[in-house]
């Protein structure tokens, strides 16, 4: 059996080169080896890396399916980051499956944990991702409230964010 660690040495190296679905096999491999390996962190870490690819690939349901449960094992672990980037990963598979209430609530979620995580830049992008979707769904107000706190946490917001900011004050 491959060492787990070149595994996900070949999975990023494919994924760099655009081969996603040869990623995602690399990753899910990995993800195998080290659950083997009682390594449950890095086998989860090997799952969303392989959700990540899957996506990108445009096979939404795999990605999920790599995904669910893996914010369960970081967040045994204590470790907000990943949980939240976890979560993150399966927003996005139930975005490109068009489940945007699922999506929107576990973008949500992320953005949570980034905040906790004090990810700031982290979690103005998942709020963007949840606005967007609300806007997509027709949630208006909510989508604008959303926007407005995602480039409240940023560190450093850019020219375009300070003016979107400013002009969705008036939508209250």
């Amino acid at each position: 059996m491959t060492d787990p660690a070149q595994l996900d040495a070949k999975g990023k190296q494919a994924f760099e080169n655009k081969k996603f679905e040869d990623a995602a096999e690399y990753f899910r491999q990995a993800a195998e080896g080290y659950s083997l390996g009682r390594a449950g962190l890095l086998s989860a870490e090997m799952r969303n890396n392989m959700s990540v690819a899957l996506l990108q690939a445009g096979k939404s349901k795999e990605a999920l399916e790599a995904a669910l449960e893996t914010d369960l094992v970081f967040a045994g672990a204590n470790d907000l980051k990943r949980q939240a980037m976890a979560l993150g990963n399966q927003a996005a598979a139930l975005e490109g499956l068009n489940r945007y209430n699922e999506a929107i609530e576990k973008y949500e979620r992320s953005a949570d944990l980034f905040g906790q995580a004090n990810e700031g830049d982290l979690r103005a992008m998942v709020m963007k991702s949840a606005a967007a979707l609300k806007l997509k769904t027709g949630k208006i107000t909510d989508s604008a409230f959303k926007m407005m706190g995602s480039i409240d946490v940023k560190d450093n917001p850019t020219f375009f964010e300070r003016i979107m900011k400013f002009l969705l004050r008036f939508i209250k």
